[in-house]
C-alpha cells in the first residue's frame, strides 16, 4: 500500500471524511492516524515533497550526502515512511486559498476547502479540517533587512536541506533563539568556518528563565541545547548582549553595524542570517473564522483551541506549531491527537474506544513539552527588535511601508490593525500580513501603551493566498463556492437584491 499522489485538480474526490492542510510532523502523523482507522483521507502541502520545513526532502536526503542536517532530522525518515505506506491522496504543490467550516452557508454540513492545483481551481468538501499548517519565523524589521545578500536562519535552512546550498561568505547570523545556534552548527559541519554570531537575547531575562529550569533539565531539549551551544561556542566568535543592529550597505550586504555596553562595531558580511524565533502560521485560521488568542509567553496570536486541537469553528482543527510553538516531536503527537478527535466528532470511530489512546497521548505531548517555558522565556526577543525605533526601517515589505509612517498612521487614531491597513496599505500585499502583521501589532500596542491582546491582528478573508481570477471564473457557480470568493451567503444576498428592487 502506498498514498495515491495526485497532481491534478481533477484526481480528487469531491468529499473527504478528513481533510489535512500541511505535510509537516503533525500533518503526515494526522494522516496515518486516521487511515488506519478506515477514513478517507486527503492532505495538501504546497511543498513538492513530504516533510514540512523541520524535516524538508526527508524523503530524497540521506545520511551519507547530508551528515551535517543532524540526527534530529533523520528521526523524520520512519515518519515520512509510515506516511508514504498510507492509502491517504497525497497533493503536493497545492495552494489551499480558501475555507469555510460547517455552519448555515456551507451546503450539506461539511467543511469547504478551496485549493489551487496545476492552475486549476477546486472546491472540496470534508467532514472535518485539520489545519497542521506549522510556524513561520517571527520578522526581525532592522535597517537593512531588505538588501540582497539578507536571509531568514529558515531560509537559509531550506536551502542547506534543499540542495546543500550554504550563504556566502564571510556570514553573521543575528537574533536569538535556538534555532540560530542549530543552524550555525549545522554551517559548521557544512563546512563553514567564517561566521560571526550576534546574539540579542536579553540578558536580563536569565533570572525569569531559572524558575522554568526544573522542567527544562528533565527535557528532551537538554542534553542537545547544551552540546550545540558548547560547539559554538568553541568554534563561532559570539557577541552577546546586543542593543541595536543595523545592516549596511548600499547595493548589497556589507556588513553589521550593531552595539553592546562597549560601544559601536561593526563587522564585515556578504551573508546576514536573521532569526528571532517562529510564530503559528496563522492565516488561514484566521480566514475560516478561528478565534485567535494572544500567548504573552510567545509573544504571538495563536488559534484558540483546546487539549484536543478543537477551534472556535466547527469541524475545524488544529495541530503542531500552527497551534502553538511545541517542536517536531510534540507536533507529531497533537496530530495524532487530533485526527483521533476529529473522527470520534464524525462518528467514524466510536468516543469509547478512543478515551484511554488519548490519555496516552496527552500524557507523551505533554512530555516532549518539558523545558518549552525555560526556552520561551529565555530567548524572548527585546522590545526594540519587535518595534524597530528607526522611521526609515520597512516594516511591511510588501507594501514597502516604514515604521514611520505606521507611527504616523497610529496617530490619526486607527482603532487596530484592520483600520490602520486602509490607511497605508499595511498588511495587503502578496503576503496578506505574513511578514509585517505581528510588527504593526508591537507597534499600536507600544504607542497606545497597552498590550498586544487588546490591540488585535489583521483579520483576514478569502482568498488568503494569491489566486488568479481566470481559475476562479471556472468554478461553478455553487453556493460554497460563490461563499469562498465573496464571502456572502448568495441566499440572503439574492433576497436582499429582491427586496431591494421591489422597493
Amino acid at each position: 500500500m502506498s498514498h495515491r499522489h495526485v497532481s491534478t485538480a481533477d484526481s480528487l474526490l469531491a468529499f473527504y471524511d478528513l481533510l489535512i492542510i500541511g505535510a509537516g510532523p503533525a500533518g503526515m502523523a494526522a494522516a496515518i492516524e486516521a487511515t488506519r482507522a478506515g477514513a478517507r483521507v486527503v492532505i495538501l502541502d504546497e511543498n513538492p515533497r513530504p516533510g514540512g520545513q523541520i524535516y524538508r526532502e526527508i524523503t530524497r536526503n540521506v545520511p551519507a550526502h547530508r551528515p551535517y542536517l543532524g540526527p534530529d532530522y533523520w528521526k523524520g525518515k520512519a515518519l515520512a515512511e509510515a506516511f508514504t505506506g498510507t492509502n491517504a491522496d497525497y497533493v503536493p504543490g497545492a495552494t489551499v486559498w480558501s475555507m469555510e467550516s460547517q455552519g448555515e452557508g456551507v451546503e450539506k454540513g461539511n467543511c469547504v476547502v478551496g485549493i489551487s492545483l496545476g492552475g486549476v481551481a477546486r472546491m472540496i468538501e470534508a467532514s472535518a479540517v485539520i489545519l497542521a499548517t506549522g510556524a513561520i519565523e517571527r520578522p526581525m524589521p532592522i535597517p537593512g533587512w531588505t538588501l540582497p545578500g539578507v536571509l531568514t536562519a529558515g531560509a537559509a535552512q531550506i536551502a542547506l536541506k534543499s540542495a546543500g546550498v550554504v550563504p556566502q561568505g564571510p556570514i553573521v547570523l543575528a537574533g536569538c533563539g535556538p534555532l540560530l545556534y542549530l543552524l550555525a552548527t549545522q554551517l559548521l559541519d557544512a563546512g563553514v568556518s567564517n561566521m560571526t554570531l550576534l546574539d540579542t537575547s536579553d540578558p536580563n531575562r536569565r533570572l525569569a528563565a531559572l524558575r522554568h529550569l526544573p522542567g527544562f533539565l528533565v527535557s528532551p531539549y537538554l542534553l542537545k541545547g547544551l552540546t550545540l551551544l558548547l560547539k559554538a561556542k568553541r568554534s563561532i566568535h559570539i557577541v552577546s548582549g546586543i542593543r541595536s543592529l543595523a545592516i549596511v550597505g548600499k547595493e548589497d550586504v556589507e556588513g553589521v553595524r550593531f552595539t553592546t555596553a562597549r560601544g559601536h562595531e561593526t563587522v564585515s558580511a556578504n551573508s546576514v542570517l536573521l532569526h528571532q524565533g517562529v510564530i503559528p502560521a496563522i492565516n488561514l485560521a484566521s480566514a475560516a473564522g478561528c478565534a485567535l488568542k494572544w500567548n504573552e509567553v510567545q509573544r504571538t496570536f495563536q488559534p484558540a483551541s483546546d487539549e484536543v486541537g478543537c477551534t472556535s469553528a466547527r469541524g475545524i482543527y488544529v495541530a503542531g506549531d500552527g497551534a502553538g510553538i511545541g517542536g517536531a516531536l510534540a507536533a507529531e503527537v497533537s496530530g495524532r491527537i487530533a485526527a483521533i478527535t476529529a473522527l470520534s466528532n464524525i462518528g467514524t470511530v466510536a468516543q469509547h474506544a478512543v478515551v484511554g489512546k488519548l490519555k496516552r497521548l496527552r500524557h507523551e505531548r505533554r512530555r516532549y513539552l518539558r523545558g518549552r517555558a525555560f526556552l520561551d522565556v529565555l530567548y524572548a526577543p527585546q522590545q526594540e527588535f519587535l518595534t524597530p525605533s528607526d522611521p526609515q526601517t520597512i516594516v511591511c515589505r510588501c507594501e514597502e511601508i516604514t515604521a514611520g509612517q505606521v507611527r504616523d498612521a497610529i496617530a490619526l487614531g486607527p482603532p487596530g490593525p484592520n483600520q490602520l491597513k486602509t490607511f497605508i496599505r499595511c498588511g495587503m500585499g502578496p503576503c496578506q500580513g505574513r511578514l509585517c502583521a505581528t510588527t504593526v501589532t508591537e507597534i499600536m500596542a507600544g504607542e497606545r501603551g497597552t498590550n498586544p491582546s487588546e490591540i488585535g491582528t489583521y483579520r483576514l478573508r478569502s482568498p488568503v493566498k494569491p489566486v488568479r481570477l481566470a481559475e476562479l471564473a471556472r468554478l461553478p457557480h455553487r453556493p460554497s463556492a460563490l461563499m469562498a470568493v465573496t464571502g456572502r451567503d448568495p441566499v440572503d444576498h439574492h433576497t436582499t437584491n429582491k427586496e431591494t428592487h421591489h422597493d
